[in-house]
């Protein structure tokens, strides 16, 4: 059984433990708790360890840890004092500034999704009283609901998704996951910096998914560089209504490709890179061949190779 295992600080742990309070279940002795999701078994302990083991540990682990090094990450909170040229000031997070973040990094079926925001000082209370947070603690349905009322505000966004497609053919020229989610990022934000022309900007805040200096090097290789005043914080979207209201346009969008993947294909895509997903691998290659991938999946995600079981 595939299994990972990341340690963390106890305040992870804790908010851990409180965002998987659904599913949790008797944990054996020594462990601060126990859950089960569709994904994986999560199981921590008082010394910091986790252990992510079942069908697809890593979509589970992938929530708490960085993507693009897989190494555990502190839960972020709103610094006290610069740590770093690219640490957002405390004071960013109720100013008028640009939040990014994406959707469908982790899941094989769909393409990915980035989306940008800016919001001002003033819209900051008003977005937060219509329980705008992050997506991942939100229900679909609510997340579709936020995603009208913020497009209502007619606040400045722009949304970008990077086709299934297009994805395998990055892929093939050896382009990773974090360079396409760091080209497309630059990409949102200097689309959307056009639309807020003369307005107040204090910062641009990225939901980091990989060390500045990666991201740095992923758009400089395409001739690209980094925007003045850009800054990068694990778990943003816990602190900034603007990364949040990103997170949340791009996730209502990722959800609308798998809809219209599901009506195209004739068969509901599910999301993640599960059992049940190997399983509808399967039955698409059986039904349209396997090259029908190329268009609605990641095909060098695992989950390619592990459906052939089912064949």
């Amino acid at each position: 059984m595939p299994q990972s295992v990341h340690t963390f600080p106890n305040e992870t742990v804790m908010k851990m433990k409180q965002h998987y309070h659904k599913f949790i279940s008797s944990p054996p002795p020594g462990a601060v708790f126990r859950a089960k999701t569709e994904h994986a078994v999560i199981t921590a302990y008082k010394s910091g360890k986790v252990l992510f083991q079942g069908n697809s540990p890593e979509i589970e682990a992938g929530k708490w840890t960085d993507q693009e090094t897989n190494t555990s990450v502190k839960t972020a909170s709103p610094p006290k004092k610069k740590q770093s040229a690219y640490s957002p000031p405390a004071t960013l997070f109720a100013q008028s500034h640009i939040g990014t973040d994406e959707a469908g990094t982790g899941d094989y079926f769909g393409p990915i999704t980035v989306a940008g925001v800016y919001v001002t000082k003033e819209q900051i209370e008003h977005l937060r009283q219509l329980g705008v947070k992050d997506s991942k603690n939100l229900h679909d349905t609510m997340i579709r609901k936020l995603s009208k009322e913020i497009i209502k505000l007619k606040i400045p966004y722009t949304l970008m998704v990077l086709p299934n497609e297009k994805y395998n053919k990055f892929q093939a020229r050896g382009w990773t996951q974090g360079k396409m989610k760091a080209m497309l990022h630059h990409s949102v934000i200097k689309s959307l910096l056009k639309k807020v022309d003369d307005q107040a900007l204090n910062g641009i805040l990225i939901d980091q998914f990989c060390e500045p200096a990666v991201y740095k090097r992923h758009i400089g290789s395409e001739g690209h560089t980094l925007t003045e005043k850009t800054y990068f914080m694990t778990k943003a979207e816990s602190y900034s209504i603007a990364v949040a209201a990103g997170s949340i346009l791009a996730r209502t969008r990722f959800l609308d490709e798998m809809d219209r993947l599901s009506t195209e294909l004739g068969i509901t895509i599910p999301k993640g890179a599960s059992k049940k997903v190997d399983q509808t691998i399967a039955k698409l290659i059986k039904e349209h061949g396997e090259k029908v991938l190329n268009s609605c999946a990641k095909t060098h995600f695992a989950n390619t190779t592990k459906a052939k079981a089912y064949l």
